[in-house]
């Protein structure tokens, strides 16, 4: 193809009128160079979207550890915790503390 012939093809016209590339060269700015691009947005996101998962998370562990507070107001409840978590013990009782070995 010689170059008049390109010249005369309808979408060549189209693509070197000055107007239309000065638009595709902001475009292509906007959309890769810039400080504010998409790839950096798309960046954003995809953390925003990590952030809000953790959150979620945290929200429902402290929904949790409410109810295990709650449920510790109890004496009884109180003392059970005690005793798995910390290993106390009446000032009168022995604690034996049992580990098992697994063989693989």
């Amino acid at each position: 193809m010689k170059l008049k012939e390109l010249r005369s093809k309808r979408w060549f016209k189209i693509i070197s009128n000055k107007y239309v590339l000065i638009l595709l060269i902001f475009a292509f700015w906007m959309l890769f160079l810039d400080s504010n691009s998409w790839l950096i947005h798309r960046e954003l996101d995809q953390e925003i979207d990590k952030l809000q998962t953790n959150k979620e998370y945290y929200q429902k562990e402290i929904g949790k550890d409410r109810a295990t507070i709650q449920k510790l107001n109890d004496s009884f409840e109180l003392e059970s915790f005690a005793r798995q978590q910390y290993y106390m013990k009446r000032p009168n009782e022995d604690i034996y503390i049992i580990h098992y070995d697994t063989i693989d």
